[in-house]
């Protein structure tokens, strides 16, 4: 018999999420939480975004340029990404400026 997916509890700026998810996938969710709760915080807490929904966006848009980068192996990947992120953020952050 399958076991049904039990909820695991995360925490992402200060709110609670109940997700379901699988025993084997528990500890991953967790990590992904915390990961997604760092990269939100350090958007807001630079002070160029204010709303939640947007530092949301921000961070989905960074986390999954990342993993983009990542998948694409180059001769460098750490300074391909970082200088990557950087020429992306900047790009964002003035289209939210000027929004």
């Amino acid at each position: 018999m399958k076991k049904r997916p039990q909820p695991v509890s995360i925490n992402i700026l200060g709110k609670e999420y109940k997700i379901a998810c699988e025993e084997s996938e528990k500890e991953a969710l967790i990590e992904s939480a915390k990961e997604l709760d760092q990269q939100m915080r350090k958007i807001r807490d630079s002070g160029k975004v204010a709303s939640h929904d947007r530092i949301a966006v921000m961070a989905a848009l960074n986390l999954t340029h990342e993993l983009r980068q990542n998948t694409q192996a180059t001769t460098s990947p750490v300074n391909s990404i970082n200088s990557t992120l950087i020429k992306l953020r900047q790009k964002i952050e003035n289209a939210l400026e000027n929004s």
